[in-house]
């Protein structure tokens, strides 16, 4: 028979029970962060609107229609339209699609990268942890910011182009991360039993180490993306993202600057919202994970 745990320290939780699977206890705990929750809530909503959304609301963002420019938010166009005649909604919808896809899988991309960085270093030890991490100091060093102009300086990224370099300059904070989770395992009792039955290193990292540092990863995942998807906007705020026709949200603000003192407010407001919600949205994901994940229940 179960026993059942109260928390003294937080009168009122819900109680967590004794002998309950450690996923139903993350869970339990990442749905009583309410703030997480309702993050998830607008990421999905975020998601389906710009993947879903273009399916049911189709427009045109490929080609010009001036007789159609500058539109006010009304029947018609919901969200007004643009200096050349592009639909608002529309255009928020396809923007939001490079800007979730390019934070998403750059964020994902960061987090591999630094995750077998960190575990590598962390396990190694001695000079050659000294040495990547020496890598990793020097890349924190340079802000990241100040890459990303200077290599769209030098060329002309597309979508693919933006994931495989937002990737390779965020991926040194995860790996920060992993490295202190792996200096902690590898002296764990059942990876020194592995070494000790003949086990090689790489089995010590892939089979033991990296998948009890998944609540770590999983944290840094979350974090990575919002990072990632501001990036992308400053990026593409100052004219070096994704080219036209093609947009994303920090572009629509690039666009959309000039026209606000204008008082085309609908060219501005949408989009920047857009871009504080879901990366509030992501980062308050975290947060409720880094609790969900945490093993001393803090209830």
């Amino acid at each position: 028979m179960s026993t059942i745990q109260l928390s003294p320290d937080a009168p009122g939780s819900v109680v967590d029970v004794v002998g309950t699977p450690p996923g139903n206890l993350a869970i339990r705990r990442f749905l009583r962060n309410r703030l997480a929750v309702i993050g998830l809530a607008v990421v999905v909503l975020f998601v389906l609107f710009c993947f879903v959304g273009p399916l049911l609301f189709p427009t045109d963002q490929t080609h010009t229609d001036l007789s159609s420019a500058n539109l006010v938010p009304g029947a018609g166009h919901l969200l007004g339209t643009d200096a050349v005649g592009h639909d608002e909604l529309g255009r928020l919808m396809y923007g939001g699609k490079v800007s979730l896809l390019v934070g998403l899988a750059a964020g994902l991309l960061a987090t591999v990268i630094g995750t077998l960085w960190g575990a590598v270093a962390g396990y190694a030890g001695g000079w050659v942890d000294a040495v990547m991490m020496r890598v990793v100091d020097a890349g924190i060093a340079i802000p990241a910011l100040f890459i990303l102009l200077v290599i769209s300086a030098i060329s002309t990224p597309d979508v693919l182009g933006l994931i495989v370099i937002l990737g390779f300059v965020s991926w040194l904070v995860p790996s920060r991360l992993i490295r202190a989770e792996t200096l902690t395992l590898k002296n764990r009792d059942y990876v020194l039993t592995l070494r000790a039955i003949g086990g090689t290193h790489a089995r010590a990292v892939m089979r033991h180490v990296l998948p009890n540092s998944v609540s770590t990863i999983v944290v840094a995942a979350t974090f990575q993306i919002a990072d990632a998807i501001l990036l992308v906007a400053y990026v593409s705020y100052l004219g070096l993202g994704v080219q036209p026709p093609a947009t994303d949200w920090g572009g629509m603000l690039s666009a959309g600057l000039t026209a606000a003192y204008s008082g085309r407010w609908w060219l501005i407001l949408p989009p920047g919202l857009a871009v504080i919600l879901v990366v509030c949205a992501f980062n308050a994901i975290g947060d409720g994970l880094r609790d969900a994940f945490d093993v001393r229940g803090r209830g």
